[in-house]
């Protein structure tokens, strides 16, 4: 069984920074894709950041030159740095592991960005 659990959540100012990491237990492979999702009040879960074994990053438009995704030396964890956080950015945060075709997420993690 894999679970993951996610954690750095909380309450920031705009312009802020935040960092969230992801620790992925069970029975976990090299080969995988991890990445970061939200989903604010009213809207639907979107992709923010991806990354996969071989390195290749990707994120979403609105956080480009903001947040930056990365894993640990371990396969089994990815962080999210997240620098000039705007209000936009409230959400709840999953993480989220693709490996051999099956799906895991996290139980989330809540980032607020109001002053």
């Amino acid at each position: 069984q894999v679970q993951l659990v996610e954690s750095g959540g909380g309450l920031v100012q705009p312009g802020g920074s935040l960092r969230l990491s992801c620790v992925a237990s069970g029975r976990i492979f090299s080969n995988n894709f991890m990445g970061w999702y939200r989903q604010g009040p009213g809207k639907q879960r979107e992709m923010v950041a991806s990354l996969t074994s071989r390195g290749t990053i990707d994120y979403i438009d609105s956080v480009k030159g903001r947040f930056t995704i990365s894993k640990g030396s371990a396969h089994n964890t990815v962080y999210l740095q997240m620098n000039s956080l705007e209000p936009e950015d409230t959400a709840v945060y999953y993480c989220n592991l693709n490996q051999w075709g099956s799906q895991y997420w996290g139980q989330g993690t809540q980032v607020t960005v109001s002053s």
